[in-house]
């Protein structure tokens, strides 16, 4: 295998995926999340809703880091994804 498939093969695998298409996506938010939710909930000043899944904590932490300016210039939400 070359380098370049072998990198190819490394960025699918690390590629964030759609929170909707997360088999534990229903579970309750981990605690990681609810840290980080309600640090991140704290500085846009938004409400902290402790009853979000793991899905919709994921695609919450995206929006609040949106609003926060701690979203890495590079990142993508994976709710504006195209597939």
């Amino acid at each position: 295998m070359t380098d370049k498939q072998t990198q190819a093969i490394a960025d699918e695998g690390n590629m964030e995926k759609d929170p909707s298409t997360w088999v534990t996506g229903d579970e309750p938010m981990t605690g990681a999340q609810r840290s980080y939710l309600t640090t991140l909930s704290e500085e846009a000043k938004e409400p902290f809703d402790g009853s979000l899944s793991k899905a919709q904590a994921s695609v919450r932490i995206d929006e609040l880091q949106q609003l926060t300016g701690r979203k890495p210039p590079d990142h993508q939400p994976v709710t504006d994804r195209q597939e």
